[in-house]
């Protein structure tokens, strides 16, 4: 069946969308799914905002098939120049060193504005509605300046959004204190008040103000953050009803604005662009898939820093737990222990640049991930039926990793020796979750509740599915209140000619 199309206005035009996502490539990535999502069904052009250090990212990531000649435009606004406390050189979130640089990253972002109205105001045809990260929390002033819709995007999942709400609603980080403890001597957890089935703990709820240097700053930023989601026409979500169906329900009931689940958008990634070989980690997983060798995939995340000492106890127990594996480690130059790589070179493969880590997943070869239980990559393992073992380090991933353990069952946790997220994990904790999830009960069982998700998730985005149905939906509300105001803009023209 052909794609229905949508048209904005009375001259039958697609209807026109600005997308603006925070500098960083976990905030970016989703954001050019959902571009080539619009543009791929046909409802919607687009014109996408970057800088020039993430311009060719971002062109890189925004496809055209062979039948699209509409081509989204990409508008590159000249980052500050010698903002304060930004490295030279620096217009990603992943170039800082520390939480306190990101809140002073994304103050200087703000210096955008003149620029963004500006180009916005340029767009033809005109913006029906703007779609912006969060962070961006001042494209609400601009989007009124300019007389355009405009929706949140927080790529966070629906169950984290609600922790976080619940959060501030009950000033849960008041009930605890640090150094809490339970009858084991393990952090103490709390029972969220209206799921009570759900128990956090008091650096579950902290997490999201990164180290305790920042926390005041972060703190304030989360409120702008808030205000920036409260204000707008509405909340775009990259889930689906099928995954978090509760956790939606509850925020468009208690909280809203309305919350859109649009996704899972990876659904929409296009396929890499034909490259003159294939990547030779591709070629790699081949023969394991080959001679029939399962492989676990380990990605930790761009944005926390993890220590090297750290990172030779994951390598130890990736070679005491004696299974295949790919990890794309990060920083690049980091120092894994003499001879780690020679030793494992049979069974593991060590890659050191930027991967395209949803065609791994998708590989036959691949049967388990060991993340740090972001949401980009909860929602790629997700669609491609893989279980996790979840390392939550910063920000929502400690929501994340309770969701997908104990109210999902798809993942194991990674448990560090004081239970504490900063704590140290051994290598004898490495080994044992991972040989579990590659080989044991409990990941099998994680298996077969993934696999059934994955098939949800491919419904929501089919045509005629609940996401697609949600996305259609969304535009057609936005068009309708982009045409309101036009009307009575016209209408107030011509009583003033009168």
């Amino acid at each position: 069946m052909a794609p229905a199309h949508l048209t904005s206005g009375s001259h039958g035009r697609l209807p026109h969308v600005a997308i603006f996502p925070f500098m960083a490539k976990g905030h970016t990535i989703p954001l050019i799914q959902l571009a080539n999502y619009l543009r791929h069904h046909r409802l919607a052009t687009v014109t996408f905002f970057t800088t020039p250090g993430n311009a060719a990212f971002v062109r890189g990531g925004l496809s055209s098939g062979d039948d699209d000649d509409d081509v989204a435009a990409v508008v590159e606004l000249d980052f500050p120049v010698d903002a304060p406390g930004i490295p030279p050189g620096v217009e990603s979130a992943e170039g800082l060193a520390s939480m306190a640089a990101f809140v002073t990253f994304t103050d200087a972002v703000s210096l955008l504005r003149p620029q963004f109205e500006a180009a916005v105001a340029a767009m033809w045809p005109l913006a029906s509605f703007i779609v912006a990260d969060a962070f961006l929390y001042w494209v609400n002033e601009s989007a009124a300046v300019l007389g355009v819709p405009k929706m949140s995007f927080f790529g966070i999942s629906a169950f984290a959004q609600v922790m976080r709400e619940l959060r501030n609603r009950h000033g849960l980080c008041a009930v605890m204190e640090p150094g809490d403890v339970d009858d084991d001597g393990y952090p103490a957890t709390l029972a969220v008040p209206e799921f009570p089935h759900i128990r956090v703990t008091l650096e579950d709820l902290m997490a999201t103000f990164g180290e305790p240097s920042a926390v005041r700053m972060m703190m304030e930023l989360d409120g702008k953050l808030g205000k920036a989601i409260e204000e707008s026409h509405g909340l775009i979500i990259n889930t689906f009803h099928g995954l978090e169906a509760p956790y939606i329900k509850f925020w468009n009931e208690h909280v809203g604005p309305r919350a859109w689940p649009i996704g899972p958008l990876c659904l929409a990634q296009s396929a890499s662009a034909t490259a003159d070989a294939r990547p030779s980690w591709m070629e790699w997983l081949d023969e394991k898939a080959a001679a029939g060798r399962p492989v676990l995939y380990i990605a930790l995340g761009t944005l926390a820093a993890i220590p090297e000492v750290q990172l030779k106890e994951v390598a130890d127990g990736l070679e005491r737990a004696d299974v295949n594996f790919i990890w794309a480690v990060r920083p690049k130059n980091i120092d894994l222990g003499l001879g780690f790589e020679e030793r494992i070179k049979d069974r593991g493969l060590v890659v050191r640049e930027w991967v395209d880590q949803l065609e791994i997943l998708q590989h036959e070869s691949v049967r388990g991930f060991l993340s740090h239980s972001g949401w980009n990559s909860v929602l790629e393992s997700v669609t491609t039926g893989v279980p996790l073992a979840v390392w939550p380090m910063i920000a929502d991933q400690p929501f994340n990793a309770r969701f997908l353990v104990d109210e999902l069952n798809i993942a194991i946790r990674v448990s560090p020796i004081d239970r504490t997220m900063r704590g140290l994990v051994p290598s004898e904790e490495i080994s044992k979750v991972v040989k579990e999830l590659m080989d044991g009960e409990a990941g099998a069982e994680a298996t077969k509740r993934v696999v059934e998700l994955s098939a949800l998730a491919k419904e929501a985005m089919d045509e005629g599915g609940l996401s697609w149905i949600a996305v259609k939906e969304m535009i057609t509300e936005l068009c309708a209140m982009k045409n309101d105001v036009h009307e009575k803009e016209e209408a107030n023209y011509c009583k003033q000619d009168i």
